[in-house]
């Protein structure tokens, strides 16, 4: 693919096939660029993928599952997806997280009813969350802070004032009672951080505010197929994608207009050697990881016998316990050991998705936090905490399938160690990431650019990370 003169069309090679590549693509082809994906796997997808990986007519998805960021993203709703066949399926709540005694706090759709099901911790859950609970405010976070507009600076002040403390911080200043406690020390702990670490709030807050606003709903047919109404969007631009194509340096990529990639910091220093500079490459290469993950998926006989009925209409439920039992579950992995009660989270997508499982059956899907490449077999753990709110549950499994942080990785390479999250998000890393840099998508070599996980907004299947990737390489080449 020869480079294009000055005033003709411009050309781009997207190195990676994730959601934020694919979206980079798409918005590039749009735009009337030439635009080709390059990717190692044999299918796009990176993490966002669909298979049969326990029985025949049993969809699992092998890492991204449920999609609260996804149904909020500017990105998704401007590409317009739903054309190309994406449908979303909502259950009956967001969230459940069963207690030890028996109760349950519940995610509900609006901040008043959840409030209203939290007995005295109500009125402060209503203070924390509901100034922030619209659609507007949510989507100014998904990118970074200079692209941030139609929100006030008080607005966000008033937002930061919370989001970067701790989680603990907030918890023991906001709330009383266990289930306000582990509602919201749930939705934190999806940060793959210890939460008594500055900024975890931040992650309590906007997962929270999703579920009141947005739902957490998953993709029908499962989380691939989102993957395919974003190739089917890049086709129908006239966009490419070639699979089997695999990026080891400098010299394997044709000579384009702009270069983007959907690795980690440290794969595109690998990769683009000397056509970045040395101190930049080494920031790069310093970027950190957070912790891996542990994955079981089941193929089960029916649904999970949940203790406690509510849980059985959630779409997701957090198994962990009491807030000082998930924070000492995290707090061990960043201690780098394994949790013997790890904090579970667990998805039940066919019980509202049919097409996922034949009639009858159900599937399940769950995972745990572990340090960063850790070989410990996590599945009898992960079950034995399902078990002690479902019992019964070992009985309807009919088949397991499980994923270490090193088998991660071998499925998505960008996944160093089993880190989902696309690095570790304490407070630095996460403001600034993956360097401190006015434009964090943007590198020296004026035709290299990240849009990866590994830039703002972060982790999470919404696109935002390839969506500013692409407006930057079309303000730096108009």
């Amino acid at each position: 693919m020869p480079r294009l003169q000055h005033g003709s069309r411009r050309d781009a090679v997207i190195v990676g096939s994730g959601p934020n590549g694919l979206t980079a693509a798409v918005l590039l082809a749009r735009a009337g660029w030439s635009v080709q994906v390059l990717e190692a796997a044999s299918a796009s997808g990176g993490g966002c993928r669909t298979e049969e990986l326990t029985l025949p007519g049993f969809l699992h998805d092998i890492c991204a599952a449920v999609h609260p960021t996804a149904a909020l993203s500017p990105a998704f709703a401007d590409l317009g997806l739903e054309r190309f066949g994406l449908s979303w399926v909502r259950a009956s709540v967001p969230l459940a997280h069963p207690l030890p005694d028996g109760e349950v706090a519940v995610l509900r759709r609006s901040v008043e009813a959840t409030a209203h099901s939290l007995d005295g911790d109500g009125p402060a859950w209503r203070a924390l969350l509901e100034p922030f609970s619209d659609p507007a405010f949510l989507r100014s976070l998904l990118g970074p802070a200079w692209r941030r507009g139609g929100v006030s600076l008080l607005r966000r002040a008033r937002f930061g004032r919370f989001a970067l403390r701790s989680c603990e911080h907030v918890v023991q200043g906001c709330f009383r009672g266990a289930s306000a406690q582990a509602l919201f020390g749930g939705c934190a702990a999806h940060s793959g951080h210890g939460l008594d670490r500055a900024g975890t709030a931040a992650f309590g807050m906007v997962l929270a505010l999703a579920g009141h606003v947005v739902d957490w709903p998953c993709v029908r047919g499962g989380s691939g197929q989102l993957i395919r109404a974003l190739e089917q969007a890049l086709a129908h631009h006239g966009g490419t994608i070639q699979t089997g194509r695999r990026i080891s340096a400098w010299q394997d990529l044709p000579e384009t207009t702009a270069v983007l990639f959907d690795l980690s910091p440290r794969q595109v220093a690998a990769i683009c050697g000397d056509a970045l500079p040395s101190g930049y490459r080494s920031r790069l290469q310093s970027y950190r990881h957070g912790p891996g993950v542990f994955k079981v998926d089941w193929a089960l006989d029916g649904p999970i016998p949940w203790r406690n009925p509510e849980c059985a209409g959630a779409m997701v439920v957090h198994v962990g316990g009491t807030f000082a039992e998930v924070a000492h579950a995290e707090h061990q992995v960043m201690s780098g050991r394994t949790s013997e009660t790890p904090f579970v989270l667990v998805a039940q997508q066919s019980v509202f998705d049919t097409s996922r499982s034949p009639a009858g059956r159900q599937t399940g899907w769950a995972y745990c936090h572990v340090p960063n490449g850790s070989k410990e077999d996590m599945t009898f753990r992960i079950e034995a905490q399902v078990e002690r709110f479902a019992p019964g549950f070992r009985d309807q499994i009919l088949a397991r399938h499980s994923i270490s942080p090193i088998r991660l990785e071998g499925h998505n390479a960008a996944m160093i160690g089993g880190d989902i999250g696309g690095g570790r998000n304490d407070l630095r890393q996460f403001l600034f990431r993956p360097t401190p840099r006015l434009d964090p998508y943007t590198t020296p070599n004026p035709r290299i650019f990240i849009c990866s996980s590994a830039t703002p907004p972060g982790g999470g299947v919404h696109g935002m990370c390839g969506y500013h990737a692409a407006q930057s390489v079309m303000n730096r080449w108009p």
